[in-house]
């Protein structure tokens, strides 16, 4: 049965917080007068209230209504207010948006006990209850606009009185909410990271959750709030949203218990048929056409579009989903993820991935449970219709070709290309195949991603470079995996314990997978000695030794949600959050920006310590004329980058299937466009003529 309570009709639009959650002395409009101060209003005047009543509007107490002294009556139409309500300015313009042209004032609405800025539009709201408007917002066609004196928009915490059974949590990496995360307003995906991935540490967690509860007052009483110039139209329900300035809404079904960030600079939009729940929303988002997210943190910069559903999910920055479905999974900044019919879930995705159409990742289960996982490094590539098991686990920038992987898979070789050979019943694994067959992707990727990063002010510096910390320390893995295997005359070999199975994994080119993997190592080495020395203005190679020399170690590194720190700094994150050394959130985010800020520096160590490594040498044997050879091999690996580059691009233009449904070269080139004109081959050419420089300045520069 619905319980319906009835009240006097006199009480309507007061009493919005009970009297047992006020503190003694406050009225239930404390905390309103807090969010927007009081400002030079006045009660209507008598002439002002005639005309009103005139032009059809009504009050339950015309006394309860105050107004700017630039207020003008004649612009409010058939309208109710109840409660007590605060105007300011209305003057005879219209605003106009996009061709959505309203007069200022307010028209054929009903207000309950709102602030309603300069200049407003409302038109049509049937009702608008407890909102703070800012100035010249555009407000038309809206069923229902409401705060209750519980809203949290969309942040996991409790109000006065609430029991720990209501608090939203975001289910992310498993289905069975074993790794779950309190979300909050500003959460970053280090923070996502940080909290789900040790969920066996009960003391981190109840520090987690005290730092959560203690960012927001436990108070009710807080009010919606709608910044300045945003416009809103033509929407069913807005219910306890917090929504920050220029932001643009058009036709969603319902939106409920969200914060969605906006800005000047970076405007956020939400499209037509809509339906957010218990989110957060980040500054310079676009969610279009029919997306249904719950439970969920979209990062700034990130889209949802056609029909995408995200629920129990992080999506990191500057990430698109679109047509598809993603459940229960951590997403790190730069994820696209494209159509209809690919699947993600209980995941972990390292960022900079893309799922292509078609991928199943995690529609079984393995177990009597929904307790699967995927963990997938930074560059995931599965292929069109990839079918895999929980759990799995990828190396950094694995691609999947096509195909049902009948085994869980443990894929320890990063930059592969991996394959399920039915014919020959095993998996191969071609070691390196970026830099050998698709280096025109691998670097316009890393390219684009720093191009498409949109953040203003980032606080966790995120890596887009392949070659970094984390992918060099799993190639030294890599090589030791290769180094136990006895290659055949072919140069291939076959190796156990890759997958959940019996059956042996073909590991291709071991050798010359090998030597790939050392040349990459000197390479990081060598170009992030060469960028050390310019930080350092350095002018001897015995003098950056001793500069560096603190820093030289090839320790663990880990990705906290894109952002590569140091094992230890992870650690000492982690000690400081739980002795209470970190007492909030802002100061955790204060360690991300200082860790940021050090990260060049500390590169540089792990990649000389990595040289050093790989060459099996002492910095005391790093002499003159070996730092020149070692800037001369940089030099020749460069240059094959750069030309793999081209080659891995000029395929496309020289493969007959490709240039079949072209009638002519200069049909082709109309529409692909000239291979020498290619943008990005030209930028990479430009690149390594600056590099060249570089190489000659360091020589230069080290007195070698």
């Amino acid at each position: 049965m619905n319980i319906i309570t009835k009240y006097p009709i006199a009480n309507l639009g007061y009493g919005f917080v009970p009297p047992k959650y006020l503190p003694k002395g406050k009225d239930e409009y404390y905390l309103r007068n807090i969010q927007n101060p009081f400002r030079n209003y006045r009660k209507l005047k008598v002439s002002e209230v005639e005309i009103l009543i005139r032009n059809g509007n009504n009050s339950d107490d015309w006394n309860n209504i105050f107004v700017s002294s630039e207020f003008d009556p004649a612009l409010v139409k058939n309208s109710k207010f109840l409660g007590m309500i605060r105007i300011g300015k209305l003057e005879p313009y219209y605003l106009e948006y996009h061709n959505l042209r309203m007069a200022v004032g307010i028209y054929n609405s009903t207000i309950i006990s709102c602030d309603l800025g300069d200049n407003v539009c409302i038109d049509n709201t049937n009702y608008l209850s407890h909102y703070i408007i800012g100035n010249e917002v555009m407000i038309a066609n809206i069923s229902e606009f409401a705060t209750t004196n519980y809203s949290k928009f969309g942040n996991g915490i409790l109000k006065d009185g609430e029991q720990e059974k209501v608090r939203i949590k975001i289910e992310l990496r498993n289905e069975n909410g074993g790794r779950s995360v309190i979300p909050f307003n500003d959460m970053l995906p280090g923070d996502a990271a940080l909290w789900s991935e040790y969920p066996e540490d009960e003391i981190l967690h109840r520090r987690l959750t005290e730092m959560t509860s203690e960012s927001f007052p436990a108070r009710r009483g807080y009010y919606g709030t709608v910044g300045d110039r945003c416009v809103i139209k033509d929407c069913n329900i807005i219910k306890d949203v917090k929504i920050g300035s220029d932001a643009y809404i058009k036709g969603a079904n319902k939106l409920k218990n969200l914060t969605i960030n906006s800005n000047e600079e970076s405007p956020s939009q939400i499209g037509e048929g809509c339906e957010l729940v218990n989110g957060i929303v980040g500054v310079g988002c676009r969610i279009f056409y029919g997306v249904k997210a719950v439970r969920f943190i979209l990062a700034d910069h990130s889209q949802l579009k056609y029909g995408a559903r995200l629920i129990n999910s992080y999506l990191g920055s500057n990430s698109t989903i679109s047509c598809c479905e993603v459940l229960n999974s951590l997403i790190y900044p730069a994820h696209e993820q494209h159509h209809n019919n690919s699947f993600l879930t209980a995941s972990l995705v390292k960022g900079q991935s893309n799922i292509a159409a078609g991928a199943t990742i995690g529609s079984n289960h393995n177990s009597r449970g929904a307790d699967g996982e995927i963990i997938a490094g930074r560059g995931f590539w599965p292929g069109l219709c990839v079918n895999m098991k929980h759990n799995s686990r990828f190396a950094s920038f694995t691609i999947l070709v096509k195909g049902d992987y009948p085994h869980e898979m443990d894929i320890k070789i990063p930059f592969s290309l991996v394959t399920n050979n039915v014919a020959k019943n095993h998996l191969t694994i071609i070691p390196g195949y970026w830099f050998r067959y698709n280096m025109y992707a691998l670097a316009r990727n890393a390219w684009k991603f720093h191009q498409r990063d949109h953040r203003k002010n980032p606080v966790q510096k995120i890596e887009y470079e392949y070659l970094a910390p984390d992918t060099v320390n799993e190639m030294f893995d890599a090589l030791r995996l290769l180094h136990s295997i006895k290659p055949d005359d072919h140069g291939n070999g076959t190796i156990t314990g890759l997958e959940n199975s019996n059956r042996p994994t073909e590991i291709k080119d071991v050798n010359r997978s090998i030597e790939l993997f050392r040349e990459l190592i000197i390479f990081y080495g060598v170009t992030n000695l060469m960028e050390f020395a310019r930080i350092k203005g350095t002018n001897s190679l015995e003098k950056l030794k001793r500069q560096i020399k603190k820093e030289t170690k090839r320790d663990e590194w880990v990705n906290l949600g894109g952002q590569l720190v140091s094992k230890e700094t992870e650690q000492s994150l982690l000690k400081n959050i739980k002795t209470g050394k970190f007492r909030s959130w802002k100061d955790v985010h204060t360690f991300y920006k200082k860790c940021s800020d050090r990260y060049e520096i500390e590169k540089a160590g792990h990649a000389f310590a990595s040289l050093l490594e790989i060459e099996n040498i002492t910095p005391r044997q790093l002499d003159n004329k070996k730092m020149k050879e070692y800037l001369r091999q940089s030099l020749t690996t460069r240059e094959w980058m750069t030309q793999g580059v081209y080659d891995s691009r000029k395929k496309d233009y020289h493969n007959p299937f490709r240039r079949m449904v072209y009638h002519s070269e200069e049909q082709m080139n109309a529409v692909l466009g000239k291979l020498d004109e290619n943008p990005f081959i030209l930028l990479e050419r430009d690149l390594l003529a600056e590099f060249r420089k570089k190489v000659r300045k360091t020589e230069k520069q080290l007195g070698l």
